[in-house]
């Protein structure tokens, strides 16, 4: 996912319904050549949250590009590190699932980095930030879609919808803004999009299928890295002190969430009664 995030940075002269056009038909092609190699049907079983993982996972999807072509990449990513927070919080109500104590106070942490963050970077425009909030909002829906559907679909099947879904959203605003690559490398970089974005898709689809949404959501914080590294290196974008003590905090919640997290685990399997 952080290779797609450069992608769509180097794609700035593009629209963003173009890239998603194009990231959506190589998705879908991609899934579906997977699926016809498991022998599975394509339509799933609970069609009900596929399509609503697909509906939230567009809106998600349009305002994060956005915000990632209008914003500094490391910046933008921050913003969207909302979503495990409000993850968390959709999940309450749709999949009846709390998290510990502990992980709400890691979760102040690292949201404290993204408000430092926040109010140390002068490029962040006021609505390009609402739109990175509710970009977060609806990945948290979109996530908890797909733990509602947990093993019922093969994430082959989870991810070919999303595409599904959001092609026939975009295909006429792609149209009328449309605009022709100049050169191998633009096509390259279009569908770069596609193709790192299903595996990246495939693997976050297992990973909240098969576990608890608080325990894995957080670990996207570790994408901020790749995408200080990748601003830095690319885009010659530069941060104060305060930025970068932000994204440390950021971070430092993250870790700290999973080794809490896995030491609980841990103890709860000692103490466990052998059966």
């Amino acid at each position: 996912m952080a290779l797609m995030n450069l992608l769509v940075k180097w794609s700035g002269e593009y629209n963003i319904f173009q890239i998603i056009f194009f990231r959506s038909i190589i998705t879908l092609i991609i899934s579906y050549l997977f699926i016809v190699r498991k022998k599975i049907s394509p339509w799933g079983n609970d069609k009900k949250h596929l399509i609503l993982r697909g509906l939230f996972g567009f809106f998600g999807l349009s305002l994060y590009f956005l915000t990632v072509q209008h914003m500094p990449l490391a910046t933008a990513v921050s913003v969207q590190y909302l979503s495990p927070v409000f993850t968390a919080l959709i999940a309450i109500y749709i999949n009846k699932q709390k998290s510990p104590w502990y992980t709400w106070a890691f979760y102040v942490v690292a949201m404290g980095g993204v408000v430092l963050i926040k109010g140390y970077d002068p490029r962040v425009d006021l609505w390009m930030l609402v739109a990175g909030v509710a970009s977060a909002i609806f990945s948290g829906a979109s996530y908890n879609m797909i733990r509602r559907i947990g093993k019922q679909d093969d994430p082959d099947v989870v991810v070919f919808y999303f595409p599904l879904v959001t092609l026939p959203l975009v295909i006429f605003p792609a149209i009328y803004f449309w605009v022709w690559p100049a050169d191998v490398w633009q096509w390259l970089i279009l569908i770069g999009v596609g193709v790192t974005t299903q595996f990246g898709q495939v693997y976050m689809t297992r990973a909240f299928q098969m576990s608890d949404l608080g325990g894995i959501a957080i670990f996207q914080y570790f994408g901020l890295i790749y995408a200080l590294a990748f601003g830095f290196i690319f885009f010659d974008e530069g941060f104060g002190s305060m930025t970068y003590i932000g994204m440390l905090l950021i971070v430092g919640g993250a870790i700290g969430n999973a080794l809490v997290n896995n030491y609980k685990k841990h103890q709860e399997l000692k103490t466990k009664p052998v059966q």
